[in-house]
């Protein structure tokens, strides 16, 4: 059910946005440390970039706006003990080709206060949303509502302007809820950054000891002729396809995006526990709520 709507979004994409793929940094121009790691990669925790700023994109909770593309999104709790709790085994899984990760970084001295400061920033941005209906009536449009997912991403284009540039916890870029018949229970909130945001500049945001951020990767937008290609479990293109290099894409006759949307991190403030505060498994395209 996963990849079917994952496919389902892929084909979304391929019928509003526009064909034009943004080229993403080479591995030469970002500093090690800012480098963002596939599942297998090792953490770096020494790069000093300095911040970047961003066009104020729009966030992949969102269609198209104007034939602008979709993104760099936006722009998209617990105590030392706890922390302990979330070891790199425990938070480290295979992605797959089309999604990347931050790795967990040791925790620095006020990394802890920091996180526990966005949980509750988030908590209190969201609770005005338990009604579904405030969220569409204050702004937050719903992504592909039409389409069986098991989070729907509630979307605020103008939280997803502000984010382009800073971070605000108490604007989420989207409100995550769950379906049940024709009402929606709010679970959770997202937050996002730019796509060229290195790893420091993440970190500045929310903890990279705390939260891992992740983002969409090696898109292979299908040829006019193959769009049916980016549907069902055998799909070559999108977000699921098994196409995931650029020779790969260029030899299939499509278009090859690096990267789509910009960073992005769920956050779930009414859990409990840290692990489901930050919950990397509910971030996973393979995960079933």
């Amino acid at each position: 059910m996963s990849r079917r709507i994952l496919a389902l979004v892929s084909f979304t994409l391929f019928a509003l946005l526009p064909l034009r793929a943004q080229e993403q940094k080479s591995s030469d121009d970002i500093p090690t440390g800012d480098k963002p790691a596939q599942a297998s990669d090792e953490p770096h925790d020494t790069s000093q970039g300095s911040p970047h700023t961003a066009p104020p994109d729009v966030p992949h909770d969102t269609p198209n706006m104007g034939g602008m593309s979709m993104p760099d999104m936006g722009g998209m709790n617990n105590d030392g003990s706890a922390h302990a709790m979330l070891s790199m085994a425990d938070r480290k899984m295979d992605m797959g080709p089309h999604m990347k990760m931050t790795t967990l970084r040791d925790l620095k001295p006020g990394d802890q206060e920091k996180a526990d400061q966005v949980v509750t920033a988030a908590r209190k941005a969201a609770e005005k949303y338990t009604d579904y209906k405030v969220a569409l009536a204050d702004g937050y449009k719903i992504f592909l509502p039409n389409v069986p997912q098991k989070q729907y991403h509630f979307t605020n284009y103008r939280y997803a302007f502000e984010a382009a540039t800073q971070f605000n916890p108490e604007h989420p870029t989207s409100l995550l809820y769950q379906k049940n018949g024709e009402e929606y229970k709010l679970i959770g909130v997202m937050y996002t950054a730019p796509k060229n945001s290195n790893w420091n500049d993440l970190d500045q945001r929310i903890p990279l000891s705390i939260a891992q951020w992740h983002a969409h990767i090696n898109l292979c937008m299908p040829p006019s002729d193959r769009k049916n290609e980016a549907w069902g479990p055998n799909a070559k293109f999108g977000l699921v396809g098994s196409i995931s290099s650029k020779d790969a894409c260029d030899a299939a006759g499509g278009k090859f995006m690096p990267q789509i949307f910009g960073w992005m991190v769920h956050v779930y403030p009414f859990e409990q526990k840290p692990e489901d505060i930050w919950s990397v498994e509910r971030q996973a395209p393979n995960h079933v709520d």
